[in-house]
């Protein structure tokens, strides 16, 4: 086989170099467009299926990636729709730990990284608080995107400049944009949860005076707001979690009779909001109680004044003498005389009456009156034959559920409560619909698999019935002498005396065998010569005549090559 390559070799070569010019060209544009199609299909089949790098990457993080990229000799490419990072899915893995080694991508925002940077010399204090906010904002963030709902973050704080006078001080104040994933959403506790976190993390920080919105523009913290559209919406809130409380009760305590799809329930609450205080004074008149009593009592004597008024009756009066016990101080009792007294008594007493002060603050959420609808599916039992029928619940049944639900939800008939329930037959479930296993041809291995099927048989097909063919054609070389052949050929010419005839035909003739045979042995090269010379002479002119003839000769010498 490899001895006859280089003949073939060289008769494709002088098969085209037969051909002419208009001809050849056209074989060597054909030749080319083959290959080049042949090569864009292998190229195409060997292509490696590409994968997304990483979500969500920035555009500052996709430059400094590809540049790592281009490093590690790792192919890349864009996606013109999205502008994401492709790599080839057999060496994602490669790719995106090489990326964790140069640390990417990098986490939005800035922390306290930002401190660890040389500032220099005369940075002024103003800078460097406004430093340290912006590292602490970054640090929030970062600790909010730690929630599974949230994909991106951002804290703003205002740390007012305090002053030294307290009436002056101005409370601080942050708020939180949070950008969630795509069909997720933050419930109250989860944002009350981001609320305390941002409050007890900076100094001085009330919670009420934190605000978390998300990326469409909601609010979505209250913070005991008192406007009317908060307002409504914290009654609005409070009054289906009652309702919902309610419906768990009755549900649970039904589902084990009736099971879990042979009952509907439904909850209305009418719930009061009104805020009521009162106060009130009572005195009760016949409970006295005696608070305070103050007793005084005074007594005084005036002595005796005798004598003639003057300076004698003033003389104060002479030394007192010892008595003994048992003797009168005087020697004559007629002479003493006692002077007249003076006595007050004045008593003061303060009673209270009973006094109750009490201050009523009613709660602002209260059950004015409660409705529920209970619907209980029928009994599924079998009939004499054997089938499955549907038969309704008697009244014994239904009151003994209707006690139970009135206990489960507290039913007060003063409070004007209204309960209802009944008995109604359910339709069939439909049978729900089964889905399709994930056909083979949609694995992605089986989609490269495809692809590169195609492209082997493609190249297999213009290989046998293009190149090929075309390549066989041209390494069928024409025969050294096709005049005498073009002569014989149907719808030419024939030579006089037939196309088995020399021109020495003549000279032969009559002659005997064996003379003949000698004789044409050794004339042939001259006979075969001159005949050369006249058939292509008459060929020239046939073809100057009638091209379309020897275009038709031409066609049945290619026809008898391909066969």
């Amino acid at each position: 086989m490899a001895d006859n390559l280089p003949q073939t070799f060289s008769r494709q070569l002088a098969g085209l170099s037969s051909l002419p010019a208009h001809r050849q060209f056209g074989m060597i544009m054909g030749l080319a467009v083959v290959v080049a199609v042949g090569v864009t299909v292998a190229l195409w089949g060997m292509r490696p299926s590409y994968q997304l790098l990483l979500p969500g990457m920035a555009e500052r993080d996709i430059a400094q990636a590809i540049s790592v990229l281009d490093r590690q000799n790792i192919p890349h490419r864009l996606d013109t729709r999205s502008g994401a990072l492709q790599v080839p899915s057999t060496r994602i893995a490669e790719a995106r730990l090489n990326l964790a080694t140069e640390g990417l991508p990098r986490a939005d925002g800035v922390g306290f990284e930002l401190l660890d940077e040389d500032t220099g010399l005369g940075t002024s204090r103003m800078a460097e608080t406004a430093r340290y906010q912006r590292a602490l904002e970054g640090e929030l963030a970062r600790s909010v995107m730690t929630l599974q709902s949230v994909e991106r973050a951002r804290v703003h704080l205002a740390l007012p400049r305090q002053s030294v006078f307290v009436r002056d001080r101005v409370k601080p104040g942050a708020s939180v944009i949070v950008h969630l994933h795509p069909g997720r959403q933050l419930d109250e506790a989860q944002v009350a949860g981001i609320v305390h976190l941002v409050a007890s993390s900076v100094p001085e920080l009330e919670a009420e005076r934190v605000t978390v919105v998300d990326h469409r523009g909601q609010l979505l913290s209250r913070n005991g707001s008192a406007e009317p559209a908060a307002l409504s919406a914290q009654h609005l809130d409070f009054t289906r979690r009652m309702e919902e409380a309610f419906r768990q009760r009755i549900e649970d305590i039904l589902i084990p009779l009736v099971g879990p799809d042979g009952m509907r329930v439904q909850v209305t609450a009418e719930v009061d909001f009104t805020q009521v205080e009162s106060t009130r004074e009572i005195f009760d008149p016949e409970r006295v109680v005696l608070r305070s009593e103050q007793v005084r009592e005074e007594e005084s004597r005036n002595a005796v004044v005798g004598g003639v008024p003057g300076a004698l009756t003033n003389q104060p009066p002479g030394a007192g003498q010892v008595v003994a016990q048992g003797q009168v101080g005087f020697e004559d009792e007629e002479f003493r005389e006692e002077g007249p007294t003076n006595r007050s008594a004045q008593s003061t007493r303060n009673f209270e009456i009973d006094r109750t002060v009490s201050h009523i603050r009613q709660a602002p959420a209260t059950l004015s009156r409660l409705s529920v609808a209970v619907v209980v599916d029928d009994r599924v039992g079998v009939n004499e034959a054997g089938e499955r029928v549907r038969l309704p619940r008697d009244a014994a049944e239904m009151e003994y559920l209707n006690a139970l639900v009135r206990e489960a939800v507290g039913f007060n008939e003063a409070r004007g409560d209204r309960l209802n329930v009944v008995n109604a037959s359910f339709r069939e479930p439909e049978a729900p619909l089964e889905l399709e296993a994930r056909p083979l041809w949609e694995e992605p291995f089986v989609r490269d698999l495809i692809r590169h099927g195609v492209a082997g048989l493609g190249l297999l097909l213009l290989v046998l019935m293009v190149l090929r063919p075309a390549l066989k054609q041209l390494a069928q070389v024409p025969p050294q002498q096709p005049v005498p052949a073009m002569a014989g050929a149907p719808g030419l010419p024939q030579p006089p005396g037939g196309a088995g005839q020399l021109g020495g035909g003549q000279a032969t003739a009559g002659l005997p065998p064996g003379e003949a045979g000698a004789q044409d042995g050794e004339g042939i090269q001259q006979t075969q010569a001159r005949t050369l010379e006249g058939e292509l002479e008459r060929a020239r002119k046939v073809a100057a005549e009638d091209p379309r003839l020897v275009a038709q000769v031409v066609r049945q010498w290619m026809n008898q090559d391909g066969k």
